[in-house]
């Protein structure tokens, strides 16, 4: 998973699949979600996302890697 901001546009993409979207959904007012050809989500995009997320911290909680491959 990665993460990517956008300063240009204030938009935060959250990359699930290092694979392209072919489709792109709007599920709620500035979220919009990126599908595959099979329809598995590969990412989402968030519009405005400096004024409605705290992008100053990221935090994980639980994730089931080996703590040696996390960066």
């Amino acid at each position: 998973m990665k993460l990517h901001y956008y300063a240009e546009t204030d938009s935060l993409y959250i990359e699930l699949q290092a694979r392209p979207g072919v489709e792109t959904r709007e599920v709620a007012a500035g979220l919009n979600v990126d599908l595959d050809e099979t329809g598995a989500v590969v990412g989402f995009d968030i519009d405005g996302a400096s004024r409605r997320l705290d992008l100053s911290k990221v935090e994980t909680v639980a994730l089931p890697v080996p703590a040696e491959r996390a960066a």
